[in-house]
């Protein structure tokens, strides 16, 4: 019998419920709020049962990172690789969702791509295998629209890949970090971004908030 105060779930369900609790305390409070004392505390398990999953906290920040990643490509996947939508659309769905995704998930997007994992090589496997490919995911993506004609076609795409991401990262982390404080005017930005990297012959194609 469990011992009073505790919960018992099945292996793939505890990871699971761990990795929704960090998220969700990272989310409220930050990494600094995060500790394995907390988080067994949170969902209801011995911290035994917790370092059964996660040895340390840079395991946990690493899951829930890839975790992270993984949603991020699902939502890339649904406002940008739509096929049938028009291009031009498709690119400002995807800068739109992008860019509210990071405003939307603050804390998750800086773990993701700040300094606490990349800056300080603690990546693990789990999360290189995550977040590699959603690079090469945004490449594949930008590839197809420059075939399509969508973007330059005398710039190579990875090049066009690389300073697209920055961008948006750029745009995204202006908002997050306070230094454009008014919400407001994110859609104008996002679609100011959008006008600037279209070639020309595609500036005139509008497309409303797709939220």
């Amino acid at each position: 019998m469990p011992s009073s105060g505790t919960q018992t779930y099945h292996h793939g369900d505890l990871r699971s419920a761990l990795l929704d609790a960090a998220t969700a305390r990272i989310e409220n409070q930050g990494i600094e709020g995060l500790s394995l004392r907390k988080l067994a505390d949170d969902v209801g398990v011995s911290r035994s049962a917790l370092y059964h999953h996660f040895r340390d906290k840079n395991a946990l920040l690493n899951a829930v990172a890839a975790n992270g990643f993984a949603n991020w490509i699902t939502m890339t996947s649904e406002s940008g690789g739509d096929e049938s939508v028009p291009a031009p659309v498709r690119m400002r769905q995807f800068v739109y969702g992008y860019v509210h995704w990071a405003v939307e998930h603050p804390q998750l997007y800086d773990l993701m791509f700040g300094r606490p994992i990349w800056k300080n090589d603690l990546a693990d496997d789990e999360l290189k295998d995550v977040a590699y490919p959603a690079f090469q995911y945004m490449l594949r993506l930008i590839t197809n629209w420059q075939q399509q004609g969508l973007l330059l076609a005398d710039k190579p795409a990875l090049r066009q890949t690389q300073v697209i991401w920055a961008t948006l990262h750029g745009l995204a982390k202006l908002v997050t970090d306070g230094v454009y404080a008014d919400s407001a005017h994110i859609d104008d930005m996002c679609d100011c971004a959008v006008q600037m990297l279209l070639p020309k012959n595609n500036k005139g194609v509008r497309v409303h908030n797709p939220r």
